[in-house]
């Protein structure tokens, strides 16, 4: 098997393959067996059926056609093989000519890896800033992390801006309700101003079991900027308490003995 590379661009690649037709044997010999459990022949067993009988009743066309089918695939790996190419996605082949007895040609066009040329780094340098840390940013530090392990606890009063809320939402208009407008159990925190505008106004001083309505403008979908109302339901109020930060906060949160 003769083949040979055509660069078409840094990343695409033309294979020309050219295959003697002894090498197509095996392929061939598979191809007749195939067929010949497929067919069946008065006077021969199946998948006895000679070669000629199959050309004959078949078609030489066609074990052609099953042969390169077997065929293709392990020619077109060998020869990305035999040229060094490393496909990136499935080939576009066309048989160019097919010379019963004689050969087989074919190409192949294929997204390839492209050869990248990397510049010589040494000497190169890198200049990187001193960090500075403030003791705000310490603080902002330790209070994320209370956060994070704080927990919630259900409180018997009304929603003030920190607290947690678990409400019931349902947006409308015109007295029908808005497609996707409806939410149960949703965790809000009073005060993040991340969802509804209006909500947060809402839902202060509302305590569990309250229900109030406001209008707002919806903030996405397909009525995104639309008027609509929405009604909500306080089912639960939940205030959290954060972790101490002393020596025993700071074991369980960072693996350390102490908090400094």
């Amino acid at each position: 098997m003769k083949s040979a590379v055509e660069t078409l661009s840094p990343t695409r690649a033309k294979l020309t393959v050219e295959v003697p037709f002894e090498e197509l044997k095996p392929s061939l010999d598979s191809a007749y067996k195939k067929i010949a459990q497929q067919i069946n022949v008065p006077g021969f067993r199946k998948g006895k059926v000679p070669a000629t009988i199959i050309d004959g009743q078949i078609g030489r066309g066609a074990v052609l056609d099953e042969a390169i089918n077997d065929a293709l695939p392990r020619l077109y790996v060998q020869a990305l093989q035999d040229n060094d190419l490393q496909p990136l996605a499935q080939p576009e082949i066309d048989i160019t000519r097919l010379d019963d007895h004689e050969a087989l040609e074919f190409t192949a066009e294929v997204d390839v890896r492209p050869e990248i040329a990397l510049p010589d780094y040494a000497g190169l340098e890198a200049t990187v800033d001193d960090l500075a840390v403030t003791d705000q940013d310490v603080e902002e530090q330790l209070q994320g992390l209370r956060e994070r392990f704080g927990t919630l606890v259900d409180v018997e009063r009304a929603a003030g801006e920190g607290d947690f809320v678990t409400i019931d939402l349902k947006a409308t208009q015109d007295g029908e309700v808005v497609e996707g407008g409806e939410a149960a159990g949703v965790s809000y925190q009073l005060g993040s101003g991340g969802m509804i505008e209006g909500l947060d106004e809402a839902l202060d001083g509302m305590a569990a079991g309250d229900a109030t309505s406001f209008p707002t403008k919806l903030a996405g979908g397909d009525s995104e900027g639309e008027d609509v109302q929405v009604e909500v339901s306080v089912i639960a109020v939940k205030e959290q308490q954060l972790p101490d930060l002393d020596d025993d906060f700071a074991l369980e949160v960072g693996g350390v003995d102490t908090l400094d």
